[in-house]
């Protein structure tokens, strides 16, 4: 996981491209990973590589949360990196859906 430091990003601030056989995923984590990039992979194409997103501070009219976006990712099964080697756990992108997962409070077994 790698760290960027981005400012909030305010409510209507993201575009989602999701419709026929892409979907999107939202990480939710909490504030203290603010500007480190998270890495999913698609669980049937180990061999390709990662996709990354930075967690930002998210605006929105009730307040505001702390995610990763990934606006327009294939439809299929993925899995969400806690470190280079380590699943924090896997999520299903359905087309035209916005998936949700939610960052684990602590560290997997065998983190780094």
């Amino acid at each position: 996981m790698h760290e960027h430091r981005y400012g909030p990003s305010e409510t209507g601030s993201v575009v989602l491209d999701i419709g026929g056989d892409a979907g999107a995923l939202i990480i939710y984590t909490g504030q203290q990973w603010h500007g480190h990039e998270i890495e999913v992979s698609r669980v049937d194409q180990p061999d390709e590589p990662r996709t990354h997103s930075a967690v930002r501070e998210r605006r929105v009219r009730d307040g505001t949360f702390h995610s990763a976006v990934y606006p327009d990712l294939p439809a299929g099964r993925y899995t969400v990196w806690w470190d280079d080697d380590t699943p924090a756990g896997a999520i299903s992108v359905t087309g035209g859906v916005v998936a949700e997962f939610v960052w684990p409070a602590s560290a997997p077994p065998g983190a780094h």
